[in-house]
């Protein structure tokens, strides 16, 4: 069971989130993705979620500090530092010569290129998506994946129109929460049937399991408690919100290794 302060009226959607989470680290996948080839489609795919993950992140940042002209100081300066780590880490991590900052997707896209996964199509939909072009169309024109579109066109919504718990439920539990368990379920299995560690994506997996699980984690979980302030119907609809995106992410697990196993 998931441990949280939570009120006693949102009880019935942490029990959900729980299932749902314990059937998400059960998913199939992480046990197929046991090759480099298989590798390159999983990562083909993952990548938008890699993307799509720092619009949750910036949207909270937003809320919770000032990123305005003038700036005022943030309601909650201990909420505005708990962001703003995370920010930090996701944003301009160091890289694995220790010494370059270097945002997550960028490793991620780096780590594509050293096993000679495609980056292009994903490259043309940033092209598109900093032209101005809607998401939405935007993936349709890279011609992405159904289960890719419906994943991130859900992500890009809860960022727009979410409410700051929805928000934050859906990063942290569809997002910092499982990343460590998810990565090292991946680690484990692939590793066991690899001789040579492709050296980008390890590293990748190992900040994801180190900075998620020790320190993003529990930085989301204080930073919630905060948010909610004790509301049954904040506590809610943060729930609700951590249940829709961990659903969505068992639809983007699910269509990922359809297409690995047509492969």
């Amino acid at each position: 069971m998931l441990q949280d302060a939570t009120p006693p009226q949102a009880e019935t959607e942490l029990d959900r989130l729980d299932e749902l989470r314990q059937s998400l680290l059960r998913h199939p996948i992480y046990a197929e993705v046991n090759s480099i080839a298989r590798l390159k489609l999983f990562m083909e795919d993952h990548v938008f979620a890699v993307w799509d993950f720092m619009s949750l992140l910036k949207r909270l940042q937003r809320d919770v500090t000032c990123l305005d002209v003038p700036w005022f100081p943030a309601a909650d300066p201990h909420a505005a530092r708990l962001i703003n780590e995370i920010v930090i880490g996701e944003e301009s991590d160091l890289g694995p010569d220790g010494t370059s900052p270097i945002s997550h997707l960028e490793l991620y896209v780096g780590a594509m290129q050293e096993i000679g996964a495609r980056t292009d199509k994903f490259r043309q939909f940033c092209k598109l998506a900093q032209d101005g072009i809607p998401i939405p169309h935007c993936l349709q024109q890279v011609d992405a994946p159904p289960h890719v579109r419906v994943f991130v066109e859900h992500t890009m919504a809860l960022a727009s129109r979410g409410t700051t718990e929805q928000v934050l439920g859906g990063f942290l539990y569809g997002r910092e929460d499982v990343i460590p368990d998810m990565f090292q379920s991946i680690r484990n299995g692939f590793w066991a049937s690899q001789a040579e560690i492709p050296k980008h994506f390890d590293y990748y997996v190992l900040r994801h399991i180190e900075l998620d699980g020790d320190s993003h984690g529990p930085l989301g979980k204080e930073l919630l408690a905060r948010v909610i302030g004790g509301s049954p119907d904040k506590a809610r609809r943060a729930y609700q919100s951590a249940a829709d995106s961990i659903e969505h992410r068992i639809g983007l697990w699910s269509g990922t290794l359809r297409g690995i196993r047509s492969a």
